[in-house]
């Protein structure tokens, strides 16, 4: 296809037109080619949904952090590179405190329960400094990012929290033992399930998690108390905010 013809539709200072044959009016050669916009490039974020992760899974984000963060080259260049604000081994001493206490919690009290949860807190002030300094130094490198073992916020638009899931069932199966039913919910990896006993007040006690279940439709909470009734409840893992908000709790008297 032949090049459309060069127009000239300018004007002088006094709003003139001009035209080629108007004096002292020369041309170079040359068209200038338009202005382009340079495309930003999205800038690369830390996911935080460690923080509201099941327990276990906490202590997995800090396993993987100390597996990367402080041993893959790409985080561990000669000085001056920058320094993590927290050290190897205090990570590794409050994973370990933490998943200590999480053993003593599920054979002991409320007082074994609340120092659990002091110490998860105390983790995840320590995982949140580190995601802290992995974002300020990732260099929008979505490798160096993974590299540190912390995870990325995923690019895509379209991703959004997930809704609560619906409790649809509480079913017995063996003494001691309830399945859980729930709503699919589009788009969410896993499945967390609590449950916490209800006290003869009616006053709940601490929740227990029962683990992470990918079968919406067969969710097992084991190690109830025959006789004695619980409040039940489920969130999704996954979307924008990696967890959703927990479903609305069911009562259910165990047999």
């Amino acid at each position: 296809m032949p090049p459309e013809p060069l127009r000239w539709d300018g004007t002088d200072a006094q709003g003139n037109p001009l035209r080629w044959d108007t004096p002292g009016l020369t041309w170079d050669g040359f068209v200038r080619e338009p202005p382009t916009t340079r495309k930003k490039m999205p800038q690369l974020r830390v996911q935080l949904g460690f923080t509201n992760a099941a327990d276990h899974s906490v202590v997995e984000r800090a396993e993987e952090v100390a597996a990367g963060l402080y041993v893959s080259p790409l985080w561990t260049p000669a000085p001056p590179a920058p320094v993590p604000p927290v050290t190897l081994a205090a990570l590794n001493a409050s994973s370990n405190a933490f998943s200590d206490a999480m053993a003593r919690a599920d054979m002991g009290g409320p007082a074994d329960t609340a120092l659990k949860n002091n110490l998860r807190e105390d983790l995840i002030a320590l995982l949140r400094k580190l995601a802290g300094f992995v974002q300020e130094n990732h260099d929008n490198d979505l490798a160096k990012l993974l590299a540190s073992g912390f995870e990325a916020v995923s690019t895509n638009r379209a991703q959004s929290a997930l809704p609560a899931p619906e409790i649809r069932d509480i079913l017995h199966a063996l003494s001691g033992q309830f399945k859980v039913r729930v709503a699919p919910v589009p788009n969410a990896k896993n499945y967390e399930v609590q449950s916490a006993l209800i006290a003869p007040t009616g006053a709940p006690g601490p929740w227990s998690s029962a683990g992470l279940f990918s079968n919406s439709q067969s969710m097992l909470v084991n190690g109830l108390t025959p006789g004695a009734e619980y409040l039940i409840r489920v969130r999704a893992m996954g979307g924008s905010t990696g967890t959703s908000d927990w479903s609305a709790t069911r009562n259910q008297r165990a047999m």
